[in-house]
């Protein structure tokens, strides 16, 4: 067994492509390896700024030989469908095999050098891969992420004979890359010269001897462990981004943090903006102090050389670059203090949301009275809603977040707490856009939380309104978003909302709706029930249990339960019900009853009426049935009115025995047409009390 590495080094690919350009070169590689009829041990690729590499291990000299029956056409069919089938096998009528009416042919297939796939493979790659963004250059028509200058290619220490056409566009024959065994290092660091390289473990430790980390995963350690090394060198801690820290992993070959300084004056601004200046125009860290609020004036800057000085130069020019773009922050922080709500809301009416939807003042108008409506549900002051909500989108039009866009809602509670207004008013206007991920904490002041459902939930009504849904993965709106934040703001805050109602009645505000408020909100409660098997599945929980769940209102009321907190409260019971021996036992009982009567259905109408106890010779396992049945049913009825779930399950744990004792010594399907009518009448009992608590016959097992 042998090993393949192949390296396309290039100019600097962006870090946000790199690795998904790895994963879609390992996919590639590996299907069309796999269609080959190639195996292997293990396969790797590696993404950086100047390089995508691909290495596996264990692949064979060549391919399996083939040798294979395929069957063609009746010897009866007509002239063309044997003329087809001779096409594709490549062989004439006297080599086929007839039987039983039927022409067969025999296939043989010597198997194919490794390196006569690769070859064919890249080619492939080169030529399909999609990058976001790719371009050509010199007079070539081929495009990539950038312009390629090496590839490398060996398979067991050789070179495969392998040219990348560039094409021409200007006519005549393009330029040709030749696969080789050489490759180059750091562009500044280094030997200076390209070298030749063996395998994959002499390639990769010659990188390093060149400056060049191969691997994504030990860049980013390189740069999470210096940066922590020098602020800890300065008694100071970095400020952990994760996100930033993915990105300039992908800007560096050989990543070197850099401690520098910042004017201590910017620390008057929030620390929002410093960190958010900072991440965004350079790609710094913020550097705090520990046991001290806010940041320290530090900052920590990767750079992709080790400088002779430690990187005093560097650090001073970073640090004059980051004083300009601070400046320019603090003159949109004065210059917002001079404006105002009043005049930013009135710059609102000139923003437009969604061409059917509005303008961002009419959002706001929207949002403002659903705000007021859904106050009392969450404990808060309707009034004080309406006026916080009228506040809430105000800082659009701010200066501050016309830069940063990040920093919505989080400027708008500076500016509030500036102007005087209540902190709990500050609160929600900075906080009214959480949660805005599975991580994202969730709000729980009730004034925060009315404002954060009534603009997530305009949002949702809003869309499905003018036909905006979610389709495929396609989601442009980030609907589902806004549908999981609205879920886990009623689930985490206890809020009682009957959301298919607030739905029909919000809808009402919409002019351009292409539905009736009634319509609508089905569609949306079904969305919802989608979204919270989802984050309940995420959870931990089993989809088959929020399934069975749901179906069992359906099909009572004929629409989903729009308490969100009731049917997690249910699903939460049902688990831990069916944890239980009784539990699992009873669902089998269930099954069993459910599949004798959907048999008895397809035969005719199940018999109806009351429940016999006092017939001749009934068996006393039919009978104790009977009563458990009736007592379990009166017991869940109570149970399900003060919504004591827990308290439902164990009604119907009291099933357990009596349904098992009756399956054991009762035969339903007797031949005394009486008892068997009332034995199904029975089962008819049983499933019909069990399914008001949830429909068993969604669940597995």
């Amino acid at each position: 067994m042998s090993q393949l590495l192949i390296e396309i080094f290039s100019e600097e690919i962006p870090a946000r492509m790199q690795q998904g350009g790895a994963r879609d070169l390992e996919r590639m590689a590996s299907d069309a390896f796999k269609k080959a009829g190639l195996t292997w041990e293990s396969l790797t690729t590696y993404g950086g700024p100047r390089r995508l590499t691909l290495v596996v291990e264990g692949l064979p000299a060549a391919t399996p030989d083939l040798n294979e029956e395929l069957k063609g056409p009746k010897t009866s069919a007509p002239a063309q469908a044997l003329e087809g089938f001779l096409r594709k096998t490549g062989l004439t009528q006297d080599q086929l095999v007839e039987r039983d009416g039927v022409y067969y042919a025999q296939v043989s297939q010597k198997g194919r050098a490794t390196t006569e796939v690769v070859a064919e493979t890249l080619d492939h790659i080169f030529h399909t891969m999609s990058w976001p963004k790719s371009q050509r250059w010199g007079s070539g028509s081929f495009r990539w992420v950038r312009p390629i200058h090496r590839i490398i290619a060996l398979f067991d220490g050789a070179v495969i004979p392998y040219a990348l056409d560039l094409g021409s566009t200007i006519g005549g024959e393009g330029k040709k890359i030749v696969a080789s065994n050489v490759t180059e290092g750091h562009r500044f660091m280094g030997a200076g010269q390209p070298f030749e390289v063996t395998d994959f473990a002499d390639y990769r430790t010659k990188l390093e001897r060149n400056f060049v980390v191969l691997s994504f995963e030990d860049r980013k350690a390189k740069v999470l462990e210096g940066a922590k090394a020098v602020c800890a060198a300065k008694g100071l801690e970095l400020v952990d981004d994760i996100g930033l820290l993915d990105e300039v992993a992908g800007l560096a070959e050989w990543p070197t943090p850099i401690l520098g300084d910042m004017d201590p004056q910017f620390l008057s601004l929030p620390p929002e903006v410093v960190r958010l200046s900072m991440k965004v125009h350079q790609k710094y860290f913020a550097v705090s102090q520990p046991g001290a609020e806010g940041l320290a004036p530090h900052y920590v800057v990767v750079a992709n050389v080790e400088a002779a000085d430690r990187g005093k130069a560097l650090a001073a020019g970073n640090t004059k670059v980051l004083s300009a773009r601070l400046n320019d922050a603090r003159f949109f922080w004065e210059e917002d203090q001079k404006v105002g709500f009043d005049k930013w809301n009135e710059k609102l009416s000139g923003v437009t949301f969604h061409a059917k939807l509005g303008t961002m003042a009419e959002r706001v108008e929207r949002i403002a009275k659903l705000a007021a409506e859904i106050a009392p549900l969450v404990g808060a002051d309707a009034v004080e809603a309406e006026k916080a909500a009228r506040l809430a989108k105000s800082d659009l039009a701010s200066g501050m977040v016309g830069e940063f866009p990040e920093l919505q809602g989080i400027m708008g509670g500076y500016y509030a707490r500036l102007a005087g207004l209540p902190d709990a008013t500050a609160d929600a206007i900075r906080d009214h856009y959480k949660p805005q991920g599975p991580s994202d904490s969730v709000p729980t002041a009730p004034l925060t939380v009315a404002i954060a459902l009534a603009d997530k939930i305009d949002t949702l009504v809003g869309f499905f309104a003018i036909d905006e849904k979610p389709t495929g993965s396609k989601d442009p709106y980030a609907l589902r978003r806004a549908a999981l934040g609205v879920i886990r703001l009623i689930i985490d805050n206890d809020v009682r909302i009957g959301l298919e109602s607030a739905f029909a009645k919000h809808s009402e505000e919409f002019s351009a709706s292409v539905y009736t408020g009634a319509i609508l909100s089905i569609e949306l409660m079904q969305f919802f029930a989608d979204r919270l098997k989802v984050m309940l599945r995420d959870g931990g929980a089993r989809h088959d249990l929020v399934d069975a769940i749901i179906e069992t209102q359906q099909s009572a009321s004929g629409t989903i339960d729009d308490d969100l907190v009731r049917i997690v409260s249910r699903v939460e019971a049902l688990s831990g019900f069916l944890a239980t021996d009784d539990g699992a036992n009873l669902l089998a009982g269930y099954k069993r009853a459910s599949n004798i009567l959907k048999a008895e259905e397809k035969k005719g109408a199940l018999p109806s009426g009351a429940v016999s106890t006092s017939m001749a010779n009934q068996p006393a396992e039919e009978i104790a049935l009977a009563n458990a049945a009736a007592t379990a049913d009166a017991a869940v009825n109570k149970a399900l009115e003060t919504e004591d779930f827990a308290a439902a399950m164990t009604a119907l744990a009291q099933l357990r025995a009596p349904v098992d004792a009756f399956f054991n010594g009762v035969m339903v399907n007797s031949d005394v047409a009486e008892e068997r009518d009332n034995r199904l009448k029975l089962l008819v009992q049983v499933r019909e009390v069990m399914g008001r608590v949830a429909d068993f016959g969604q669940i597995a097992g």
